[in-house]
This record gives C-alpha cells, sequence and structure tokens, in this order.
C-alpha cells in the first residue's frame, strides 16, 4: 500500500472533533484510519433506498404470484366440491324419486 501523502482538511465543530477522534480512539483506528475508511465505506441514503425499493418489487411480484396460485387452488378445490354437491344431490333425488317398476303378471 503506498503511503498517504496527500492531506484533506475537514472542517469540524470541537464537538464533532471529539467525536471523531473518540470514535476512532474505540475502533483502535487513527483518525486519518478512520476518516478514509468511513468516506471508502459510504454509501448515499437513495442507494440504500433503491436497493430496499427493489426488494420490495421483488418481494410484491413473489406475493402476487402467490396470491394467483392460491387463487387458482380455490378454485379447483370450488369445482370439486361443486361436482361432489351435484352427485350427492343427484344421489338424494334418486333415492327420494326411484324408478318405476313394471309390475309382471
Amino acid at each position: 500500500m503506498n503511503a498517504a501523502v496527500e492531506r484533506i482538511v475537514v472542517q469540524a465543530t470541537p464537538q464533532e472533533k471529539q467525536a471523531i477522534v473518540e470514535k476512532a480512539r474505540q475502533l483502535n483506528m487513527t483518525v486519518s484510519e478512520l476518516m478514509r475508511n468511513g468516506a471508502t465505506e459510504y454509501a448515499p441514503a437513495d442507494a440504500d433506498l433503491v436497493e430496499l425499493a427493489k426488494a420490495a418489487q421483488a418481494s410484491a411480484e413473489r406475493s402476487i404470484a402467490m396470491i394467483d396460485e392460491t387463487t387458482r387452488l380455490v378454485a379447483a378445490s370450488n369445482a370439486r366440491i361443486a361436482a361432489m354437491e351435484a352427485k350427492a344431490r343427484a344421489e338424494r333425488e334418486q333415492r327420494a324419486n326411484p324408478p318405476h317398476r313394471r309390475r309382471t303378471l
């Protein structure tokens, strides 16, 4: 790694400077390391929102697909139930009105 030779001046209030120095101390880093790492790893909030929106869109698409599949399964189940009810109705009617038999003499 090349030695750092360029200087970047960052203006901060005394309170901000103290917070930065304390953060670097807690992380066992120099202030320069902390500032370089922070700047390198920084991702704007808009990028986070774009990723969140993409994840939400993918989730919505999966949900829609599951709703469509569930609707298809419910329709198939309703058709089976209707067929069973029709069969049971026909059997009840057949029992209630048996076919007439001819009497033989």
